[in-house]
């Protein structure tokens, strides 16, 4: 039985991780923790969750929290998760995040954590998703170089990166197919472009609204034809299924003494 921690447990993917968590004999649930303000501090998480109480009261991060815990799974925000690190660190605890919105700095600090812990980052833990990642960078190999490329993400009212950190990801795997960084080739929105599109550009749109879990689509234009690539998601617990195999993968490897940077290609087995 691997011992979890939930960072951002309060949110919508940590309600659902730990609703799926109760029923799951590999796993126990240690510790749930949210930000310093947050007024669930205290609560029973079961309970916030939907399901019976667990006896595991909200908590803000500490190492004494922390006791007893192996994998922390992190859905929150890139501040937080980056604060995680230290923690993971001292008492070499292994770590899946899904946080999306990571910069340049936040990632490379992730890098150097993964040097001394195993860590799993994915901005989307589906199976779904990850068969979608491998079909797209085989469906641009096939076609010819002048095939024109979109991506469309649509997500609920109160996300708040744009475009989603799935979208961003799809955009890297094309750029890749294409012999390109993807700071070079990407366009956002189009808002005030005055000429033609670009050749081997990837260009992108963001739609907020409603209750949208998470629908993203890559458009493949080429002459007298168009391929699109689909997945969306009707709940999140095919998120949070992800998650804890990935939580699973990350425990394995502590238990084996390795280090390392993993994606879900590694946790699934597409590598």
């Amino acid at each position: 039985m691997t011992a979890i921690a939930i960072n951002g447990a309060t949110g919508r993917m940590g309600r659902t991780l730990t609703s799926l968590l109760v029923n799951n004999p590999r796993f126990q649930l240690k510790c749930a923790l949210t930000h310093e303000n947050s007024s669930s501090l205290g609560h029973d998480i079961g309970r916030l969750s939907g399901v019976s109480e667990l006896g595991v009261a909200v908590s803000s991060v500490s190492q004494d929290q922390l006791r007893g815990v192996q994998v922390i799974v992190d859905f929150s925000v890139p501040l937080a998760t980056v604060a995680l690190l230290d923690h993971c660190i001292r008492r070499r605890l292994g770590l899946v995040t899904g946080t999306t919105g990571l910069d340049e700095p936040q990632r490379k600090l992730i890098e150097r954590a993964a040097q001394e812990i195993p860590i799993v980052i994915s901005p989307n833990m589906s199976v779904g998703v990850n068969v979608a990642f491998r079909l797209i960078g085989q469906a641009i190999r096939m076609f010819e170089s002048d095939i024109d490329v979109e991506v469309h993400e649509t997500h609920h009212r109160n996300k708040q990166d744009a475009p989603s950190g799935t979208a961003i990801r799809m955009g890297e795997i094309l750029a890749s197919e294409l012999g390109q960084e993807l700071n070079d080739v990407a366009t956002y929105e189009r808002m005030g472009v005055q000429s033609p599109r670009k050749p081997r550009q990837i260009g992108f749109q963001s739609a907020r609204g409603g209750d949208v879990v998470g629908e993203h689509t890559v458009t493949f234009f080429g002459q007298g034809e168009r391929l699109e690539i689909t997945h969306r998601a009707t709940n999140r617990t095919n998120f949070a299924a992800g998650a804890l195999r990935a939580a699973d993968f990350v425990a394995q490897k502590l238990d084996q003494g390795f280090v390392g940077m993993y994606s879900m290609d590694e946790v699934l087995g597409l590598s």
